[in-house]
């Protein structure tokens, strides 16, 4: 192997591990979140729709009334900030108005973020 194929291989072998997850598992995870949320565009619930929330700014769908800390939040969701969020919504986020406790298997979130990442991008 080449010198750059080693770079090349050794980068991708140090870099952050992209977030895996099985959609169907996520599916089931789901169910803890559908009562608010709804994955159809613009079909807000309790919370709002999760449609199209990967490389979102958190905060700005419309027709929303979020927390202010939410709007002030500057965070895009992606797998990481979803992961961190999911975590526990009020340790990520304090004053965000979600009353959820949080999925704690990382796992779980894993599979729940490949679910949403499949049904709404």
């Amino acid at each position: 192997m080449n010198k750059i194929g080693v770079i090349i291989l050794v980068g991708l072998l140090s870099g952050p591990a992209l977030a895996s997850g099985d959609i169907s598992k996520g599916k089931k995870v789901f169910n803890k979140c559908k009562s608010c949320h709804s994955l159809v565009e613009g079909k807000k619930k309790m919370g709002p729709s999760l449609y199209g929330i990967f490389d979102k700014k958190a905060g700005t769908t419309k027709k929303f009334r979020f927390s202010s800390a939410m709007k002030k939040s500057g965070i895009v969701w992606n797998s990481e900030t979803l992961s961190k969020y999911l975590a526990s919504p009020k340790k990520f986020m304090p004053g965000n108005k979600m009353p959820f406790s949080g999925i704690k298997n990382k796992t779980k979130r894993d599979d729940l973020i490949a679910y949403l990442k499949k049904f709404t991008e």
